[in-house]
């Protein structure tokens, strides 16, 4: 009796939640919010950055590569330096949430801050205040006419997905049957739909492409 007591008493105290889980590596990174830190590929906690394949419109209504901008500025800030993270989840692409800093600086904080990405409001108010600031001091992307990084994607959920997050490049055939490959940044990527069912296809390098019979667009 005494034992099924304890048990029962047991089962009522409150579960403690798992403990975050701590790691480091050197950084790559893939995207502004998507980095493999060591052999982990991290989606960083509370932000959303431009798809490579987003563009903008600057002030002067210029076609602007507003996701690759973005990537080069998180790389250049932290491509190859050590990163200390925390995990916070995984997401269903099976990548890592993570809270990441490099030589102590919030790393999720500095790209929004800087607005090299947007807050991700939908999972956390963390970096809420940042994107504020950087939007009323006109940083980065928020000098441009841009749809949000979540807008972006839902416009072009159409769209027949590329087979890996590295393969970008969209082989598209033309009316005239013309095979054409389109380079993230290039002014007709993001208005290019992939349609397996009539021979279309994505790649995940230009080598690739041009073995498979295509050329590329010539902007």
């Amino acid at each position: 009796m005494l034992r099924i007591c304890t048990l029962f008493v047991l089962c009522l105290l409150p579960v403690a939640p798992a403990a975050q889980t701590g790691f480091s590596g050197p950084v790559r990174v893939i995207d502004a919010d998507t980095w493999d830190v060591g052999s982990r590929r991290v989606r960083l906690h509370g932000i959303d950055a431009p798809e490579l394949d987003q563009t903008c419109r600057d002030p002067g209504g210029r076609v602007w590569g507003c996701g690759l901008w973005a990537r080069a500025e998180a790389a250049r800030r932290y491509g190859g330096r050590r990163a200390e993270c925390q995990s916070v989840d995984t997401d269903r692409y099976g990548r890592i949430v993570a809270r990441c800093a490099v030589n102590g600086e919030d790393a999720g904080r500095f790209l929004v801050s800087q607005g090299i990405a947007f807050a991700y409001r939908r999972y956390s108010m963390d970096y809420d205040l940042d994107e504020k600031g950087a939007a009323i001091a006109g940083r980065g992307v928020h000098r441009a006419q841009l749809q949000s990084p979540a807008e972006f994607r839902r416009a072009r959920s159409a769209d027949a997905p590329p087979p890996d997050h590295d393969c970008r490049i969209k082989g598209n055939i033309s009316g005239k049957g013309v095979r054409i490959y389109h380079m993230p940044g290039q002014r007709d990527y993001a208005r290019t739909r992939i349609r397996p069912q009539q021979g279309e296809r994505w790649f995940c390098t230009e080598m690739e492409a041009r073995a498979a019979g295509w050329r590329r667009a010539r902007r």
